[in-house]
């Protein structure tokens, strides 16, 4: 028997909340032809001070959910649920959907760009007590000094609204004044909400740092994954966009809709019963 043609399926994208909607963003920039449902986990944001348990537990009830939607891929737009995660997403969805995260992609890029530098990476706390842009980073290229600084502010302030203002710079300029991220060549924004302060980071550092948004580094690789696996959706139109929270909040339908330059309507999907 034929195998079903999965190729007009959606795109199933997830993170705990508006961060991710940097990566679905410049997902459907480069494959404007594609399906997308996203789903933000809202009731739990942010990812980053869960414990390694938890996010497993969060990411396969979210993998199911896209699963259940019929989604061609999935696509970890979180890199606190992509470090302590990904196994369980992977088992989860089964061998023949395929999985992109945003550290592998980062990692590449780093190990490709920027041999013998030193690279900074700055995220949240789960992400960087794994340690695991260490441990990928100088796998690929042992020649990259890599060093990190937890920045656990950041993803809150920002699901809150507050960036590009007095707030914001205050926070984010006593973050990159430390020590440790002296002399670095280049800045990986370590978390997908960090994009909505890349201009305030660039500030701080004046053009003397590269500062590396993995958004369109990670849409790149899902665009190669489709293709290798057969699964582009090759129709004319324009894909269709569907955005899911497990909890409603007015600010996350208003960050989508600005995001996507449209007016979103949130469905909410209580996967918990808590």
């Amino acid at each position: 028997m034929k195998a079903r043609d999965k190729s007009s399926n959606p795109i199933g994208i997830f993170d705990s909340g508006i961060g991710g909607l940097t990566v679905a963003n410049a997902i459907c920039k480069l494959l404007p032809h594609e399906d997308i449902i996203y789903f933000g986990d809202t009731a739990h944001l942010p990812y980053g001070d869960k414990s390694p348990e938890s996010i497993r537990h969060y990411a396969a009830k979210i993998t199911q959910y896209l699963t259940d939607q019929d989604c061609k891929s999935i696509v970890i737009a979180c890199n606190t649920a992509s470090a302590l995660g990904l196994e369980t997403v992977k088992d989860n969805a089964g061998s023949k959907i395929p999985v992109i995260n945003v550290v592998d992609p980062a990692v590449k890029y780093l190990a490709d760009n920027f041999k013998n530098k030193k690279v900074g990476i700055i995220g949240t706390k789960g992400t960087i007590n794994s340690r695991i842009y260490v441990k990928k980073t100088l796998k690929a290229e042992k020649s990259i000094e890599i060093v990190q600084l937890a920045t656990p502010l950041l993803a809150p302030m920002i699901e809150e609204g507050f960036f590009n203002n007095k707030i914001s710079r205050t926070i984010i300029h006593s973050y990159l004044a430390k020590k440790s991220l002296d002399g670095i060549d280049a800045l990986v924004l370590g978390c997908t909400h960090y994009p909505l302060v890349k201009q305030e980071i660039k500030s701080f550092y004046k053009k003397k740092v590269v500062i590396l948004d993995t958004s369109e580094i990670v849409a790149n690789c899902v665009a190669e994954t489709l293709g290798n696996s057969g699964l582009l959706n090759s129709q004319n139109t324009l894909g269709t966009k569907s955005f899911c929270v497990s909890d409603f909040t007015k600010s996350f339908e208003e960050s989508a809709s600005y995001f996507f330059d449209e007016q979103i309507k949130l469905k909410e999907v209580r996967l918990w019963k808590e």
